[in-house]
């Protein structure tokens, strides 16, 4: 049986946290942090049966949400943090027949395996790239694709493998040498650790903070899910740093009631029944979807309502308030301003509904323009970012070369100085000038060789391959896809970095840029010979789902490894769960995609997949297809308008990061986020703003833990998105709404 944690046990954490801060050492530090780590390891539940079984029953409930959501808005979540409790209540549950006792390394395995299955919608492209096929290409681009289910769950298996490989030879560098953040991964070890009673794992933070402490002087840590509202009036982040939640007493005592798993799954089953109640009511009332609470003429004609989806209220609670504002914003541009101007005109002549000729798809364009801006800018300085950290290491060097040497001894590299020391600094410390000792890490028994990982990624690669052009025969050139490839490695090296430092993985953009660069490789001109058009618009949206695919899995399985590296948890079982995982959950996203296809209209009222129709919209564009009226002055100017905002927020960021201030970053708006709020309709954005208002309310004003509020609004989304199962039999049966 998992043991309890009660009062005694948070009394102890106290203690133990108390004492440390005299023999907090780097050396003793290590001390710690090492036993900790070598504790777990000796547990033989890393990898068992009844681990990935539970993990995969939770992540197929999770996949048939993220489907159903991903179509509607192109939202998806792995869902870590409620699959680590659903876990651990289900053990919890059958305690009395466990033979071996649930620990909290086997809660890490079920987590990780329910997110790998969760999160294939998304990493197998069935909420973008193959709705795009499927239904909104035009002839003259040698489509639309009909994709039979056997291509698809080839499709899908072969792409599947890639990224979560990839993300192994990740860890060593960014998680136990650089130290990333990983906030949600971190959130999901601190959750794992309060459910199980670990007194230990307080000791591995306190070591990770001691060794980190002096490069990270006035810092402050990446944002987390499980932190509270700082008091500090000049913080003005919603989620403030999560070492005042192991250092300050009142966040203790939050722990100690996060400890109350009774309570927990009792909201999750309450916020669940409630939503799914909503979901079955919103079948037969179909009105419900679309409530015109700013009047009849807005709404029939501007398509200003609110869907009061519960769901989406708790996806706008995990999206925290700034990301909401944000997209808020950006209807208010887009529907507001942008689409009345669009038709008034004359720009966008047909109904504003209609994406082809309406309002509805001229805007895109412009947030396509956004999106594509903020992503080149803030993709430009990850990749600039080590040449600054270089130049800050050895500028002082150069200019003591330059004056001591006189131009002839430059030109004739005669640069024989006294000898002396230098000290090298790592390129992503936050202080060039003092060096990062890695973090402890577990025995060599439980990480991956080399070796094998390399046969991995050699197979994996070769599987992607063959399930590309098994899936879609002489569609895309084995060259094209070898770049992709190569492309999807680099980039997603990126994108896996961004979501350690800000728990945000740049996907979009990712592939949005992957597009951009293969158009300007592959052509886009029909053949003169033979006539038909070439596949310019096919390779494109590949290149792009395969980019996407391996950022995004990679940045899963990092997020996992985190939480893992915190708990004590084998990398290994991890990675072996992952791709298990994997394997299912690609089977089961292409059956639950051609489910949803066979029995709704797509796209339709219910499922209007807009990321689909970004994705269509950037490979015309980056192929050099026309653009409506004025759209291409009013996409250029927002490009430039949110490039200078998206390099304002790299600059603050990098003052908040190094305690100069910076508070202001979340008031400057984001461009994915505003583009966003433009391409999807405003009845899902005015929905989520109310969630990320009430998560602002509980965590600010009211001071209270982050963690039951995220369990409400898990249970609000999985209430809809399993009983959308149910609304789904009932279309298939032909059964009349009200």
């Amino acid at each position: 049986m998992a043991p309890d944690r009660g009062s005694s046990s948070l009394e102890n954490e106290r203690a133990r946290y108390q004492n440390r801060t005299d023999d907090d050492t780097p050396g003793h530090s290590d001390a710690v942090a090492r036993d900790y780590l070598v504790d777990p390891a000796s547990q033989p539940q890393h990898l068992t049966v009844r681990g990935v079984l539970v993990g995969l029953a939770i992540g197929v409930v999770i996949c048939f949400s993220n489907m159903y959501f991903g179509l509607q808005t192109g939202w998806v979540s792995s869902m870590a943090m409620p699959s680590a409790l659903i876990g651990f209540a289900y053990f919890k549950v059958v305690a009395k027949t466990l033979r071996i006792p649930f620990t909290p390394v086997e809660n890490v395995l079920v987590q990780s395996v329910a997110g790998s299955v969760g999160t294939m919608p998304l990493g197998c492209g069935f909420v973008g790239v193959i709705p795009a096929l499927n239904y909104l290409l035009k002839p003259e681009e040698n489509g639309p694709l009909d994709i039979s289910l056997w291509r698809l769950i080839i499709w899908s298996v072969g792409i599947c493998f890639f990224g979560v490989v990839f993300a192994v030879p990740l860890r060593r560098e960014m998680i136990i040498r650089e130290k990333l953040k990983f906030p949600s991964g971190t959130a999901t070890a601190l959750l794992i650790k309060v459910l199980h009673g670990d007194e230990k794992s307080s000791s591995l933070k306190a070591a990770e903070r001691t060794q980190a402490g002096d490069e990270q002087e006035g810092g402050e840590e990446s944002q987390g899910l499980l932190q509270h509202a700082s008091s500090q009036p000049q913080v003005h982040s919603p989620r403030p740093s999560l070492d005042d939640h192991v250092q300050r007493q009142e966040d203790e005592e939050d722990l100690g009631s996060d400890g109350d798993w009774k309570g927990k799954i009792r909201l999750l089953i309450i916020s669940f029944g409630v939503s799914a109640l909503y979901t079955v009511l919103s079948y037969f009332i179909p009105q419900l979807h679309d409530i015109p609470i700013f009047g009849l003429p807005l709404a029939q004609t501007w398509l200003w309502t609110l869907n009061p989806s519960p769901a989406y209220v708790g996806q706008g609670i995990i999206m925290g308030p700034a990301t909401t504002l944000h997209m808020l914003l950006g209807a208010f541009i887009g529907w507001g301003i942008l689409s009345p101007l669009a038709k008034h005109k004359g720009w966008a002549p047909g109904p504003v509904s209609d994406w082809t000729n309406g309002s509805k798809g001229w805007i895109v364009w412009i947030s396509l323009a956004i999106m594509l801006a903020d992503s080149l800018v803030s993709l430009g300085w990850l990749l600039l970012r080590p040449l600054v950290a270089l130049g800050r290491a050895y500028y002082p060097s150069l200019t003591r070369t330059f004056r001591s040497h006189t131009w002839k001894q430059l030109f004739t590299l005669d640069l024989s100085t006294p000898p002396h020391y230098t000290a090298l600094a790592p390129i992503y410390s936050n202080n060039p000038s003092k060096s990062q000792p890695p973090s402890p890490d577990v025995p060599a028994s439980q990480l991956i060789p080399p070796r094998t990982t390399f046969i991995y990624l050699v197979l994996s690669l070769i599987l992607c391959i063959t399930g590309i052009h098994f899936s879609f025969p002489s569609l895309i050139p084995l060259p094209l896809t070898l770049l992709s490839l190569v492309l999807a490695l680099l980039l997603s090296i990126m994108g896996v970095r961004a979501l350690g430092e800000t728990d945000l993985n740049p996907v979009s953009g990712i592939s949005k840029l992957t597009q951009l660069l293969l158009a300007l490789v592959t052509p886009s001109s029909p053949d003169p010979a033979t006539g038909p058009p070439n596949n310019a618009f096919i390779i494109n949206l590949f290149a792009g789902a395969v980019s996407e695919s391996a950022a995004f899995l990679a940045g899963d399985l990092m997020q996992d490894f985190k939480c893992g590296h915190l708990v004590g948890a084998s990398p290994a079982a991890q990675f072996y769960g992952q791709m298990i995982g994997s394997a299912v959950g690609a089977v089961v996203s292409a059956l639950v995609y051609k489910l949803y296809t066979r029995v709704y209209t797509i796209p339709g009222g219910l499922f209007e997949v807009p990321t689909a129709y970004v994705w269509v919209f950037t490979a015309r564009l980056v192929t050099g297809q026309g653009l409506p009226p004025m759209a291409v002055q009013w996409a250029g100017g927002a490009a430039v308008v949110f490039a200078v905002g998206t390099a304002v927020r790299v600059w603050g960021g990098v003052r908040k990061a190094r305690g100069k201030g910076g508070g202001w970053v979340d008031f400057v708006p984001g461009g994915v986020a505003v583009a966003v709020g433009m391409y999807n309709t405003p009845s899902f954005t005015l929905a989520r703003t109310i969630g990320g208002l009430l998560g602002l309310w509980w965590r600010r004003w009211k001071g209270r833990s982050e963690t039951p509020i995220i369990v409400l609004a898990s249970g609000l989304i999985l209430g809809e998105g399993l009983f959308s199962i149910f609304n789904l039999l009932l279309a298939s049966l032909e059964v009349p709404h009200l």
